[in-house]
């Protein structure tokens, strides 16, 4: 288990690889993001904006699971006070794999809770052409590991 004292401002923790695929997007846009450029590849707008693509939010939902899956199941993790600076810098399509990092930018530990402290990081997200697609940066409420 990783706590607070585990991470170090500059630290780069890579995050793997995911595959977009169609299905995932068009499910995605029935249930939360209905809009046609995300469910109709044949749709004229669809057409003009060069294809399906992902809802912006559901870009962001894979991200926390590449996050999830590269170090916070494995973190001694609370909630998130939230995010900031979510910018969608070009679409996601089907067929395209996602990488990309977080970059811790701060580690403090709380004065008014001890035991815990917020882990800041600067997400950075590619597709398979070096495509920078998302940008956040997040934050997590990180307990302090028992002994210290």
């Amino acid at each position: 288990m990783r706590y607070l004292q585990d991470f170090d401002t500059g630290q780069i923790i890579s995050l793997l690889p995911y595959t977009v695929r169609e299905v995932d997007i068009i499910d995605f846009a029935h249930k939360f993001d209905p809009q046609p450029f995300h469910l109709d590849a044949a749709d004229e707008k669809t057409k003009a904006l060069g294809g399906l693509m992902a809802s912006g939010w559901h870009t962001a939902a894979i991200v926390m699971r590449m996050k999830v899956d590269a170090y916070l199941l494995d973190t001694a993790t609370l909630t998130s006070p939230g995010i900031d600076n979510l910018r969608w810098l070009a679409p996601v399509r089907a067929g395209d794999v996602l990488s990309g990092y977080d970059e811790v930018t701060a580690v403090r530990r709380l004065k008014s809770q001890p035991d815990r402290g917020v882990l800041s990081t600067k997400v950075s997200i590619k597709n398979q052409t070096e495509t920078l697609v998302m940008t956040l940066e997040a934050a997590a409420f990180v307990m302090v590991r028992p002994t210290d």
